[in-house]
């Protein structure tokens, strides 16, 4: 049996952990910047984590079969692997949820309240009776409420602020740009999917109906985002740049004939994805830190062109990317 912090560390996949923790710093930061670091950052951070956890744990004993398929060999799967039994998920999801609502309670009942709905989203996604993974046009909602929301509500509260009017467009926007993001989820898993009957938008409705909704929903992302910002032209001009690239991505997958380039595809979009919320946060930090736009929007602009150039080279060189989801 392997050890409960090492099976933690390892269903804490890095990856989506790194997003998830940046829709909590954007909650964080909005509207006036991130206040000096202080313990409710360091629980908010250990709550998203745990709630997180329990929510791998358990989908992974829900869809240990397809997972066979899609992900064999992942060392992220201890149960395909062979690196863990079930009762040992079932004893980290457990534990993993008791652990996240107890880093909640400095939070607040907020707090608390908001992680209590995570854990219960975690549960009724991935089992019986609600299962909501099966349903086609729920699954993807639900995971943006979970992955987007709950974040941003604990970023809130640990910023010692509570929400307001503002908030509900900056996330409405980050909810739709994710939605964008992990509809295109359904590319990599449609082997296991298919064979074990998981009614996704893709199998449902095939490749120009699932690429249709996520340049719709990044396109709605856009325009929130700069309803919600109000940021001068040439910030919002450099945020295009990363939205132009995503949508680019997004016609490159729909050209692709084969899986290895659709991977690519997806894969670039996403990069641009994350430097767009990377440079949303500089450019909220700064700002509270009373910095003027030109600065705000300089340092920005660095983070654009480190993130454009490594774009640049996975659009350049398809054939020399490394794909790492099957292990």
């Amino acid at each position: 049996m392997r050890p409960l912090p090492a099976l933690y560390a390892r269903m804490l996949r890095y990856r989506v952990a790194a997003m998830v923790w940046m829709f909590m710093l954007l909650g964080a930061a909005h509207p006036d910047g991130i206040p000096a670091f202080s313990p409710a950052l360091g629980w908010a951070t250990l709550a998203l984590a745990s709630s997180y956890v329990a929510a791998t744990s358990v989908n992974d004993i829900a869809d240990v079969d397809v997972d066979r398929v899609n992900h064999p060999g992942d060392a992220g799967r201890p149960l395909v692997n062979g690196a863990a039994r079930e009762r040992d998920l079932w004893r980290l999801h457990a534990g993993a949820a008791v652990l996240a609502l107890l880093a909640a309670v400095p939070l607040g009942v907020g707090g608390v309240l908001v992680v209590a709905c995570s854990l219960a989203i975690g549960i009724a996604y991935s089992l019986p009776p609600a299962r909501l993974s099966y349903r086609t046009d729920l699954a993807p909602l639900v995971l943006a409420v979970a992955y987007v929301f709950v974040p941003f509500g604990l970023g809130a509260f640990a910023a010692g602020r509570a929400l307001q009017g503002g908030d509900a467009t900056l996330a409405a926007a980050l909810f739709a740009l994710f939605l964008a993001r992990i509809t295109l989820k359904d590319f990599r898993d449609r082997e296991g999917d298919a064979l074990y009957g998981k009614p996704t938008l893709l199998l449902r409705h095939g490749k120009d109906a699932t690429c249709a909704v996520s340049l719709t929903a990044l396109l709605a992302g856009d325009a929130l985002m700069l309803l919600a910002l109000r940021p001068p032209a040439a910030f919002a001009l450099l945020l295009q740049v990363f939205v132009g690239g995503a949508a680019w991505m997004l016609y490159r997958l729909w050209q692709a004939d084969d899986l290895r380039r659709e991977q690519v595809a997806i894969g670039a979009g996403a990069r641009m994805g994350n430097g767009l919320l990377v440079c949303v946060l500089a450019w909220l930090v700064l700002g509270g830190e009373g910095a003027d736009d030109a600065i705000r929007f300089g340092f920005a602009a660095t983070l654009a062109a480190l993130f454009a150039g490594s774009f640049g080279l996975l659009a350049a060189r398809p054939d020399e990317v490394v794909i790492g989801y099957k292990g």
